[in-house]
C-alpha cells in the first residue's frame, strides 16, 4: 500500500508539473493587461506601450495598457499586487517602486513579497546641470564651492522623494556637502528657475536638459549613471569625476503578482527581452536618452533589492518624508 501511495503521489506531482508546462506553453489565451501607474504621455507610459506592443505581436493576443495614475503610483501598483497570479495582469514599475517602501508608511502592499520580477527594461541617467553663467565648470569645482559655503547653495527637484531629489541627496552624502533641496511641483518650473539663476544646480533627465545644454541655456557637468550615457558620451560620470560609487538612474521594469508560475514568468521574460532588443525598441529608448537592458528575472530581483537598500540609507540620512 505504501508503494502504491508513493506512486500515486509521484504521478500527482508529475501531473501538476505537466499541467504547469502546458499552461505556460499555451499562455496567453486571452488579452493581457499591463498597468502603468501614471497618466498617459509620460516616459514610463511610452515605454510600457512600446514593450506591450512587442508582446502583442509575439503572442497574437491584445496586450492592453491600462493607465492608473493616482496616489503617486501607489494605486496602480496595488491593483497588480492584489491581482490573480496568472500572468494576465502585469505592472510597469519605475524608480518609485523601490523608494516608496521607505518613504510612505503603511503601503497597501509589500514591495518585495507581493511581486515577481520579470525584466529590467531600461535605465535612464540624469544629468547634473548648472546655469550657463555659473562659476562652476566641473564636479570638482562644484564640491569645492559647496564646501566653502555650506547651506548657502541649493538644488531643485520636481518634488520630494523623486529621482532628481534623491540624486541630490546622494551627492551630498558622497561629497560631504550641504546643498539645500528646493522642491517644485514639476520639472518645468525648476528648470525655469535654474536658467534664471535662482537655483545653483539640478539633476534632470537627458531628454529635457540636453537640448538646453546644446542651446547654451544650461551647462552640463556629469551624468549619474555608472557608465557614460549613450545620449551624452562626452559627459563624464559622477563616479569618474571623484564621487566613487555614485549611481542614480531612473528605470522601468516589468513585474507580475507574487506566485505567478515560473514557466509563465520565463515566457514573458523571453518575449519581452526579445522585444526590448529589437532595433525599433532600442531606437525608441535612445530618443528618450535611455539605455535598453532586458535582464533575467533574477538580475532584476537583485537590482530591486540593491535600489531599496541604497535609497533607504539616503532617505534616512536626509530625513526625507513623502509629500
Amino acid at each position: 500500500m505504501k508503494l502504491k501511495a508513493a506512486c500515486v503521489a509521484t504521478l500527482a506531482v508529475g501531473s501538476i508539473l505537466t499541467t504547469g508546462a502546458v499552461v505556460a506553453q499555451n499562455y496567453p489565451t486571452r488579452p493581457v493587461r499591463v498597468i502603468v501607474p501614471f497618466v498617459p504621455g509620460g516616459s514610463t507610459d511610452i515605454i510600457g506601450r512600446t514593450v506591450s506592443q512587442k508582446l502583442s505581436e509575439a503572442w497574437g493576443q491584445p496586450v492592453v495598457v491600462d493607465n492608473r495614475g493616482g496616489g503617486a503610483t501607489i494605486m496602480g501598483t496595488e491593483i497588480v499586487a492584489k491581482a490573480a497570479p496568472d500572468g494576465y495582469t502585469l505592472l510597469i514599475a519605475s524608480a518609485s517602486f523601490t523608494t516608496k517602501l521607505n518613504l510612505v508608511e503603511n503601503l497597501p502592499y509589500d514591495t518585495l513579497a507581493d511581486f515577481t520580477p520579470i525584466t529590467l527594461i531600461n535605465t535612464t541617467p540624469l544629468v547634473l546641470v548648472v546655469p550657463p553663467d555659473s562659476p562652476v565648470k566641473s564636479v570638482k569645482d562644484l564640491i569645492a564651492l559647496a564646501k566653502s559655503k555650506p547651506g548657502k547653495m541649493n538644488f531643485g527637484s520636481s518634488g520630494m522623494g523623486g529621482s532628481n531629489h534623491l540624486s541630490g541627496e546622494l551627492f551630498n552624502a558622497l561629497a560631504g556637502t550641504k546643498i539645500v533641496h528646493v522642491p517644485y511641483k514639476g520639472n518645468t518650473p525648476a528648470l525655469t528657475d535654474l536658467m534664471g539663476g535662482r537655483l545653483d544646480l539640478i539633476f534632470n533627465g537627458a531628454t529635457a536638459v540636453l537640448p538646453m545644454v546644446k542651446a547654451g541655456k544650461l551647462r552640463a557637468l556629469a551624468v549619474t549613471s555608472k557608465h557614460r550615457a549613450g545620449a551624452a558620451p562626452d559627459l563624464p560620470t559622477l563616479d569618474e569625476s571623484g564621487l566613487k560609487g555614485f549611481e542614480s538612474v531612473a528605470f522601468n521594469g516589468m513585474v507580475a503578482p507574487a506566485k505567478t508560475p515560473r514557466d509563465i514568468i520565463a515566457k514573458i521574460n523571453a518575449d519581452a527581452v526579445k522585444g526590448i532588443n529589437s532595433a525599433e525598441t532600442r531606437e525608441r529608448l535612445k530618443v528618450d536618452g535611455s539605455d535598453p537592458v532586458g535582464s533575467t528575472p533574477e538580475q532584476f530581483a537583485s537590482f530591486i533589492k540593491e535600489e531599496i537598500t541604497k535609497w533607504a540609507r539616503i532617505i534616512k540620512l536626509a530625513d526625507i518624508k513623502a509629500e
